[in-house]
């Protein structure tokens, strides 16, 4: 088992099993809208430490995206070996490269 699914299962499991003064029992009580908004500022934050080139920030705010992505899923009740099986998928895919239009990215 890897690291993301044993979170998954322990996020899961706060989730059927709440747990007082638990920061994810927190956020299943606050509901999806809160999930949603800790998953966009931990996007952010994630966003400006690597715009600052700092890696010691960077995979912290990573380690707090992916854990609010856990989050989402259990509370949507999506399985994490489901998104795993997506990205199974997508790896197994060979010469899938996509055209991409020129765009002026100061526009």
């Amino acid at each position: 088992m890897n690291i993301i699914q044993e979170l998954f299962d322990i996020v899961s499991d706060r989730k059927s099993s709440p747990e007082e003064n638990s920061y994810t029992c927190y956020l299943f009580d606050k509901g999806t809208d809160k999930i949603l908004k800790k998953c966009g500022e931990e996007c952010s934050e994630m966003i400006i430490a690597a715009k600052n080139s700092d890696n010691a920030e960077l995979k912290n705010e990573i380690a707090d995206l992916i854990y609010h992505v856990l989050v989402l899923c259990a509370d949507r009740e999506l399985q994490w070996s489901e998104v795993e099986a997506v990205l199974t998928e997508r790896r197994d895919k060979i010469g899938n490269l996509k055209e991409f239009r020129d765009t002026d990215k100061n526009t």
